[in-house]
């Protein structure tokens, strides 16, 4: 079958060029106003407070912390959802809160979104063929019910659904079905990059694995780059080649993946890799726990100095005052953290190489 693709959009004079990142992310800041009551105070709560990456083309780059840390905040600002309070978010050259209105939707087309929960992200009262096909709609594109239905089933046959099932409705789907949909809608403009907020956490583990494959496979099949979003850094380990790892808003460590796991630089990253549980008695063995003291503090209210200070072992009195920065170490990733508690001697909280 012909493989049928949207016509891409002529590039930008200072974009795709081999220096130039597919995205990159300069100094990021999202600011929420909140308020406690009625009456109350003002606050103001730092979701994401100055964060800086880039994403090459056909690169998947992973961004793993726990609930609260930013993450979402982040993938909102990359898909120009929100506004940024400082920063920019760069798309092959282009400044999403700078472009015109009529340029920004034109871009949207080559950056998608695959969101968490594939039981609210689908319209009930639409059919697959409606769900996947609006994009068409909207940028006015495969027009025809003969090329439209040729895509239709290129983008079926592609996320493993049957061609039969494009009259059907999302509830008469399982979870890991409905989440095929929902990529298969996001493949349809054929972009170059996917934003993947935390598309596995809402379905049983053995469903993860098949998504996580499918992934993989379109990936390579499509030429793809990932933005990929998760709390879970085991799932991260199989799809990223990249990792940053965020706490409270900032990042607090960037390095290669199988670096991550194998020679952590962060105490934060120690302590998520010491959570991951290892079924190999042999592995388990000689291996430490870096237990965290105390609760993640409030966004809304970050400790002076390293946010991380509060529940960090290694913290001395620098810590509390001083901001760190990210800075390269010996290992090559990049790490916020000046004590370097790792710099002598591995983590015992590290996994390892993977088999």
């Amino acid at each position: 079958m012909t493989t049928l693709r949207p016509p891409r959009l002529r590039a930008s004079p200072w974009g795709r060029l081999a220096t130039c990142p597919l995205l990159e992310v300069k100094g990021l800041k999202k600011h929420f106003a909140s308020r406690t009551g009625l009456f109350g105070p003002r606050t103001l709560v730092r979701a994401v407070d100055g964060v800086d990456f880039s994403v090459a083309a056909q690169e998947s780059f992973a961004v793993v912390g726990e609930s609260g840390c930013g993450k979402t905040t982040l993938a909102r600002l990359v898909l120009a959802l929100e506004t940024p309070t400082e920063g920019r978010v760069m798309f092959d050259g282009n400044d999403l809160n700078g472009v015109p209105p009529k340029r920004l939707r034109a871009l949207r087309r080559e950056f998608q979104a695959v969101f968490q929960d594939p039981f609210s992200s689908l319209d009930p009262r639409m059919t697959v063929a409606d769900i996947v096909c609006e994009p068409f709609a909207i940028h006015g594109l495969y027009r025809g019910p003969a090329l439209r239905s040729r895509r239709l089933d290129f983008l079926l046959d592609a996320v493993g659904l049957a061609r039969g099932h494009r009259d059907r409705y999302p509830h008469e789907f399982s979870g890991g079905q409905r989440q095929r949909i929902g990529i298969a809608r996001a493949l349809a403009m054929d972009p170059r990059l996917l934003v993947l907020d935390e598309p596995l956490s809402a379905l049983d583990v053995s469903i993860q694995a098949q998504i996580l494959n499918l992934l993989k496979d379109l990936q390579r099949d499509l030429r793809l780059a990932y933005l990929f979003i998760s709390h879970d850094i085991c799932v991260v380990r199989h799809l990223a080649g990249r990792v940053a790892v965020m706490y409270l808003g900032v990042i607090v460590e960037l390095s290669e993946a199988e670096g991550l796991f194998r020679d952590p630089q962060h105490p934060y990253t120690e302590a998520l890799l010491s959570a991951v549980p290892i079924p190999d008695p042999s592995a388990r063995r000689g291996r430490k726990r870096a237990l965290l003291s105390g609760e993640t503090p409030s966004p809304a209210a970050p400790p002076a100095g390293c946010r991380f200070h509060p529940r960090c072992r290694y913290a001395v009195d620098s810590c509390k005052t001083q901001v760190p920065k990210l800075r390269e170490t010996s290992t090559g990733a990049s790490s916020a953290c000046p004590v370097r508690p790792f710099a002598s001697r591995p983590s015992e909280a590290a996994i390892g190489v993977r088999p």
